[in-house]
């Protein structure tokens, strides 16, 4: 593969129970396996994650098969339904226990750079399982050019440009100046700082201000990037992570971990 083309990995974490969504939502069938009608798709939320990822190739953006992270029980259901896509995936990284999003990028950032083409320092397009996007035009648009600006090393973070002042999501606060460029003219603006989610009058000053997002939890960047951020900011996590990795063992599209490794994670989101 030419050293040009980047090489993308997408990740997706399908651990979640969705439990807000009960009773819809169950422990066996969570809500990210359910087709619910959004987008006016049969689709289940997972499903459309992962075929939504799989079109951001375009010249020089080249898209490897994707690596799920989900529960060791979910693991029939997650490779049924990248069949019924048409997906084949990289690999499915089955959690014995929850341990949040940290550790589950981290094991994932190693899956990568273990099967990704030789030479090469994947992307890793990281998205939750469950989001629903009513535009798919636009995300893309806006993946392809966080592909871009985390080629350099940058660390990418979607945002959502709110519609109200809702109490219920992170903020992130983003400098004015944007360097707009790539698909669509899709801005790229540097973080201020991340926010927690605030109370109404906060919310509504954000809503007024106009330099606030919503965090959408989405992430794009090398993974060799995060692996070193890992390392220097929660080295705890990251060698915990990586003896998970090392004493983990292959079943045919599966990698399976030993509990005792896992649990000894730190959890952190």
């Amino acid at each position: 593969m030419s050293a040009d083309v980047l090489v993308v990995v997408p990740v997706i974490l399908a651990g979640g129970s969705g439990t807000r969504l009960w009773p819809l939502s169950r422990a066996l069938h969570p809500k990210q396996f359910l087709s619910l009608g959004v987008g006016h798709s049969e689709r289940t939320l997972f499903e459309q994650a992962a075929l939504r990822v799989a079109s951001i190739g375009a010249a020089g953006i080249a898209v490897q098969p994707p690596c799920v992270v989900a529960n060791e029980e979910h693991r029939f259901t997650v490779v049924e339904q990248l069949h019924d896509v048409g997906i084949e995936p990289a690999r499915v990284l089955l959690e014995p226990s929850g341990r949040n999003t940290a550790p589950a990028l981290a094991l994932a950032a190693l899956e990568a750079q273990r099967s990704a083409p030789a030479g090469s320092d994947p992307i890793l397009v990281v998205t939750p399982a469950d989001h629903a996007i009513a535009i798919p035009e636009a995300f893309t648009a806006a993946l392809r050019q966080a592909v871009r600006v985390a080629s350099d090393g940058g660390i990418v973070v979607l945002g959502i440009r709110p519609d109200r002042p809702d109490t219920g999501y992170g903020y992130i606060r983003a400098e004015t100046s944007a360097n707009a460029g790539g698909d669509g003219g899709v801005a790229a603006l540097r973080v201020a700082a991340f926010v927690e989610k605030p109370d109404l009058a906060t919310a509504e000053r954000y809503l007024a201000d106009g330099g606030y997002y919503w965090n959408s939890g989405m992430f794009v960047l090398r993974a060799s990037t995060w692996l070193d951020a890992l390392a220097r900011y929660r080295a705890d996590i990251f060698a915990a992570s990586e003896l998970a990795f090392r004493t983990g063992r292959a079943d045919a599209a599966f990698l399976r971990f030993d509990a005792a490794a896992f649990a000894a994670i730190p959890a952190e989101s």
